[in-house]
């Protein structure tokens, strides 16, 4: 019916299937000319296939098939052994650093910083000869080693501390009748003034050792009946705002280098000097006394 009707008539499907039908004659056309002059040769082309086939399968042999498994083994174990090795240097790497971290906490970090004893004192304060010894009351050298005698005049140097609120400012032993100002300072200048706290030591009701001194035979006086204390006793340090209670523990003779008494504490403790015995002043008493309140 398509080739008995005209092609404008034709949809366009139709003119496809006519144009593919012609090629396809045209095609088998060339083919049956080729075979008559014979240039073109009839191939069963299943047998080919299957002697190819039977020829791949044939040039495969088995010491390669062989050799191809031992390689895939060796490419595997390299693999293992590639992130076996990754994993130990991640190991190794992570435990550097570890160590590292480590020693430089222990580089920056800052060692407890603990009281140290009072500052390079050679001998105890208030040390004087006696107001009847030849040439009278003055600092008594004879009691610091000669080599020693330049740091002692070093410390002479020392600045008195700016006032403040906290600073101890007087003294009340009622046992023995004390009530006398306090200053900064323990040389000679500031021991005739009064009672002199030592320099660096802390202020009342701190923790710390506060080293307070003064004379027994001069200049008031002030320290004269220390030898009549007993523990229990109660010695009361006042500030410009504030008073502290501090009870009595001992009371002990020492040398004048027992320099020791003047050390730094933990808890809040008060320490009296003066010279001993009243009059003759080649040792020192010391009373040490407890914050209460």
């Amino acid at each position: 019916m398509v080739k008995n009707r005209s092609a404008e008539h034709l949809s366009e499907k139709e003119l496809q299937n006519l144009l593919i039908e012609k090629r396809r004659q045209q095609r088998q056309e060339r083919l049956d000319q080729f075979r008559k002059t014979g240039r073109i040769i009839e191939v069963n082309t299943s047998a080919s296939f299957s002697i190819a086939d039977e020829k791949s399968d044939n040039t495969t042999p088995e010491h390669k098939k062989s050799g191809k498994t031992f390689f895939d083994g060796l490419l595997f174990l390299i693999e293992v052994l590639a992130v076996a090795g990754l994993i130990f240097i991640v190991y190794t790497g992570f435990n550097v650093l570890q160590n590292l971290n480590q020693e430089v906490a222990t580089v920056l970090e800052q060692p407890t910083l603990s009281p140290t004893p009072l500052i390079m004192a050679v001998v105890l304060p208030s040390g004087h000869t006696p107001p009847n010894a030849p040439g009278g009351v003055q600092f008594n050298w004879d009691e610091i080693p000669e080599h020693l005698q330049p740091l002692v005049q070093s410390l002479a140097d020392l600045p008195i501390p700016t006032p403040s609120p906290e600073q101890a400012v007087r003294i009340q032993i009622p046992d023995i009748s004390v009530d006398a100002p306090v200053v900064q300072g323990d040389r000679d200048e500031q021991l005739k003034k009064g009672v002199g706290q030592t320099i660096g030591t802390p202020n009342p009701g701190q923790n710390g050792n506060i080293v307070l001194s003064a004379h027994n035979d001069v200049f008031g006086e002030i320290f004269r009946n220390l030898d009549r204390l007993v523990p229990g006793n109660e010695i009361t340090i006042f500030t410009s705002q504030k008073s502290y209670r501090y009870v009595i523990q001992e009371i002990k003779f020492v040398e004048p280098s027992f320099v020791e008494v003047m050390a730094n504490t933990q808890e809040p403790v008060v320490t009296l000097i003066s010279c001993y015995p009243y009059m003759v002043d080649n040792q020192r008493i010391i009373v040490r006394a407890v914050l209460q309140n």
